[in-house]
């Protein structure tokens, strides 16, 4: 039955369009999965190149022109749609080019890592050697405040090459976790490690196979902390099952909640309960007016005009539930760094516990809470 939907399965990528629909097929078990990884060896490398296997989901990913007749296999659990989503950034007002800090400025501490009381904990935690997987669009390896603190990556657009950046989020996201050279800009946790996995293209769009795949190459790498800055509306099963698996293996993982407004929903992974979904403030110490809030948001913490590293040794301000994640997952850092065994779970009840409180609605009976990295590491049991 297997070799019946293999002819399906190749029939199907073959008279797909090149810029068809991409699906991703879901496989009842591992024995399924894994069958059908050993009979596609004899299939030929042009079919093989359009098929992303997610092993963390017993899945594959591929171009089809139609997903019907596939479905009906007894060994396939279902066939979704792999919809792209979009990095969570407001566009920016400054300069595509970013700036320059003047020669022979001292460190710059941005606003937003001082308010969450970062530098305060410097003297017990700077995140020493704590690995972040930043799923995005790359980092730029040759910024000065970077340069020190980038682990191995991967590229998933440009499968082979490095994981370059070439829109700049990433590099912004990275830069606010950890940046750190001595002249530049430093970040929430100075001394943690970025692994860099370049899942969007130079416009911030990605595929969610790409996500899953990352988040899968973050799980074997035994990576702790995966900061995901990005979201969309639309529900994936799969995606659901990634977060999941990668929650179930000890990996943190910290979501952004969106940009739109919404008071109700937040975006798509943030939504999960497994993540540390993440919405944004501003200077005033509100909710910044562009965040998604409601009560599928963990935690908020600075989002509105973050100066952070940028493209060419450069600096940018970019506002967005993405810089407000970057902060959470800084913190992460310095907590684990501080105490290893901390598991996902415990984290977030630390970090909302320890919390600083904005804003109590009466309504609703919630109260807006800001990260607070002073109050949580200290907190935190000897080891």
């Amino acid at each position: 039955m297997i070799q019946s939907f293999l002819e399906e399965l190749i029939k199907e990528i073959q008279q797909s369009s090149a810029d068809g629909p991409k699906h991703i097929i879901r496989f009842r078990s591992r024995k399924d999965y894994a069958e059908c990884l050993r009979s596609l060896r004899g299939t030929g490398s042009s079919v093989k190149q359009k098929i992303q296997r997610l092993a963390m989901i017993y899945s594959l990913s591929c171009p089809l022109r139609s997903a019907a007749r596939l479905s009906d296999y007894p060994f396939i659990a279902g066939i979704e749609a792999d919809p792209q989503m979009t990095v969570h950034a407001l566009p920016h007002a400054s300069s595509a080019k970013g700036s320059a800090l003047p020669a022979g400025t001292k460190p710059l501490i941005p606003w937003g890592v001082k308010r969450i009381k970062a530098p305060l904990v410097w003297n017990l935690s700077k995140g020493e050697q704590i690995g972040v997987g930043v799923i995005d669009t790359g980092v730029d390896y040759s910024h000065p405040d970077l340069r020190g603190a980038i682990g191995r990556g991967i590229n998933l657009v440009n499968r082979g090459m490095p994981p370059v950046d070439d829109n700049g989020h990433g590099t912004h996201i990275s830069g606010t976790i950890a940046a750190f050279s001595g002249t530049g800009i430093i970040g929430t946790a100075p001394k943690a490690v970025i692994h860099p996995v370049k899942a969007f293209d130079r416009n911030g769009s990605a595929y969610v196979s790409d996500i899953i795949y990352g988040m899968d190459w973050c799980v074997k790498n035994r990576i702790p902390i995966i900061n995901m800055s990005f979201g969309m509306r639309k529900y994936s099963r799969a995606l659901e099952d990634a977060v999941r698996n990668a929650y179930r293996a000890g990996v943190v993982i910290v979501a952004s909640s969106g940009n739109d407004k919404r008071s109700v929903d937040i975006d798509y992974p943030a939504c999960f309960p497994q993540t540390i979904s993440v919405g944004a403030t501003n200077r005033q110490r509100r909710v910044a007016s562009f965040s998604n809030r409601g009560r599928y948001i963990d935690i908020y913490a600075p989002g509105n005009k973050i100066y952070s590293t940028w493209l060419h040794g450069r600096y940018n301000e970019l506002s967005g539930t993405s810089m407000a994640t970057s902060h959470v997952s800084g913190v992460i850092a310095l907590m684990l760094a501080r105490h290893p065994g901390l598991t996902p779970r415990r984290i977030k009840s630390l970090l909302k516990r320890q919390a600083t409180s904005l804003i109590h609605l009466r309504k609703t009976g919630r109260t807006i809470q800001e990260v607070n990295a002073k109050k949580t590491i200290l907190s935190l049991p000897d080891r």
